[in-house]
Formats: structure tokens, C-alpha cells, sequence
């Protein structure tokens, strides 16, 4: 038995259907990053699953309790970090940590050393006693994700528990998060693409409403490894040198810029790509061969960019 299992599930609000027939699994330990542009149906996965949302179809077992016939057992294993931060800004870091706790039923004693280890964890003890209404959005953040945790949970779900953070602020809590690989279950929605390459075991891509893909980074990326790029800056080739290589067939997607040319086809022959440049009298300053990223996955099945 996975601890999330997720079968067939659907969700309507009136005429827009916003989740179709959804289904995947993860596993005991690991970080499963589902992937998507806003609007996807990301959050209304997770609000299905963590039982504020009853589906319309389908159904799903949280450490085989059904989400459906057992969500007050639910909410006792699983801890959530929403999209928007349900902290109170008027209490501190203590006093939050202590209501949540209270509420999970954690005695004193027992809450206050979780509580402590938990501040020390993400580097918020000296600010412990601070009103979190002074707080930065990336200290909100860190303190939202210990609230999550304060009663130990089997499951945490992490609902783009990174959105709108400065570079260094997200990075700290990515490293938190890599923290908790293996030792907790994690469904972490995302719309950055290095946060799920990064972070996730494996990744299921969902774009309106539904599971298009479905693997780990490197499984997907290989699945299209048969379309390489190449990266080469050149002293401006002329329309003629480019679209010269964009009629040789394999070469259809291309873009030329600034001196940086971008080749993109099936079966990429560097070595072909390069002689006919030189041969045209084309100056190359350097050529690199890129590798797929998660983004050329979505791009590819989707058709779509997905911007952050």
C-alpha cells in the first residue's frame, strides 16, 4: 500500500471542470512533485486530498484511509503548508507553534521540545518571540512549513510553498525540504520547474486538469532525448546561412539572435551543424549541446511555455 493513492478523480465547479479523471500514486519516503501552470488544477488536487474538497468522481486513501469515509483520520496524518499562509500575524512563532500543537492534542512538555527543535531546524529561535507580523514573506514561509510539522505527520502536503520568495529565501527552504526527503511523504504542487527538478523523486506534469505526464526528471527528459539543441554563438550569420540550415529538414526549429543561434531537431548532428556553418564563411565563437530540461518536456507535451 502507497501512502497517497489517488484514483480516478474528478472535480466540477458547475460547468467548469477543473480536475479530470486524475490518478497516480506515491510512494513510502518520497517527494512527488506534481507540475503545472496556474489554473492547472494543482491546489484542487491537493484540497481534495487533504478532505476540504469532496470530488465530484473518484476517490483517494491517505494511509489507506479513504479521503471520502475517514477524513477526520485523514487530517490526523497529514500536515499542510496551503498556498496562501494561515499564520496569525498578531501571535509569534511560539504561540502559533503552540496553537496548532494544542489543537493536534500534543502535551506541553512534548509540544514545547518539538517546538524548539523545529525553530532551531530553519533558523527562527532568535526570532521566536518576534509578533510574525514583522516577519519577512520568506521567514512566513518557514514558520508555515514547521507549523506543518509540529505533530509529526506521516504525510505533508507543500502547496507551492515557495511562491513569490526572493532567490535566497526560496533556497533556503528547498534545502529544508530536501531535509525531509525519506523521512516523510511529500506532495509538493509547484509552477517553478528547477523547484521540481530539483526537489522531486518523480514528477507528474498537469496541464488543464490533467495528468500528461508522468516519471522522474530523468525519465521524462529522456522520453524526449531523441530532439537535441544546440546553443552556438557565431558573428551573425546571415537570413540566408540560417535558413539554409532550417530547409535541411532535421533543423526546422531554430532561432537566431544577438550572434546566438539556437538549433533544435531529431537526431542532431553536431558535426553536421558545425561544417555547414563553417563552410558558408560563418565565424564561431563557441557551440555547446544542451540537454533537456523539464521545461523542453512541457513545452513538448503541452505545447505551451510555463512561465514562473
Amino acid at each position: 500500500m502507497n501512502p497517497i493513492e489517488v484514483s480516478h478523480v474528478a472535480k466540477s465547479f458547475g460547468a467548469t471542470q477543473a480536475v479530470f479523471d486524475v490518478s497516480f500514486a506515491v510512494q513510502r519516503g518520497e517527494i512527488f512533485g506534481l507540475l503545472g501552470p496556474n489554473g492547472a488544477g494543482k491546489t484542487t488536487t491537493i484540497n481534495m486530498l487533504c478532505c476540504l474538497l469532496k470530488p465530484t468522481s473518484g476517490t483517494a486513501s491517505i494511509m489507506g484511509h479513504d479521503i471520502l469515509k475517514e477524513p477526520f483520520k485523514v487530517k490526523e496524518l497529514i500536515g499542510v503548508t496551503p498556498q496562501e499562509t494561515t499564520i496569525s500575524e498578531r501571535l509569534n512563532s511560539w504561540e502559533n507553534l503552540s496553537l496548532i500543537g494544542r489543537v493536534h492534542g500534543i502535551g506541553s512538555k512534548e509540544l514545547r521540545k518539538r517546538s524548539e527543535e523545529l525553530l532551531e531546524t530553519v533558523s527562527l529561535m532568535e526570532r521566536a518571540k518576534d509578533r510574525v507580523g514583522k516577519f519577512s514573506g520568506g521567514l512566513k514561509r518557514r514558520l508555515s512549513l514547521i507549523m506543518a510539522l509540529v505533530h509529526d505527520p506521516d504525510i505533508l502536503f507543500l502547496d507551492e510553498p515557495t511562491l513569490g520568495l526572493d532567490p535566497q529565501s526560496r533556497r533556503a527552504i528547498w534545502d529544508y525540504i530536501a531535509e525531509l526527503k525519506g523521512k516523510k511523504t511529500i506532495l509538493l504542487t509547484t509552477h517553478y520547474l528547477e523547484e521540481a527538478d530539483i526537489l522531486s523523486d518523480r514528477v507528474g506534469i498537469i496541464d488543464e486538469g490533467k495528468i500528461v505526464a508522468l516519471g522522474t526528471p530523468d525519465e521524462l527528459k529522456e522520453s524526449i532525448s531523441d530532439r537535441g539543441t544546440m546553443i552556438i554563438w557565431a558573428e551573425n550569420p546571415s537570413d540566408k546561412v540560417t535558413e539554409g540550415l532550417r530547409t535541411r529538414g532535421r533543423y526546422a526549429e531554430l532561432d537566431s539572435a544577438s550572434g546566438k543561434l539556437k538549433v533544435s531537431g531529431k537526431d542532431l548532428n553536431f558535426r553536421e551543424v558545425i561544417d555547414y556553418l563553417h563552410s558558408h564563411n560563418v565565424i564561431i565563437h563557441s557551440a555547446t549541446l544542451e540537454q533537456p530540461t523539464l521545461e523542453d518536456v512541457f513545452l513538448r507535451i503541452t505545447g505551451k511555455e510555463l512561465r514562473e
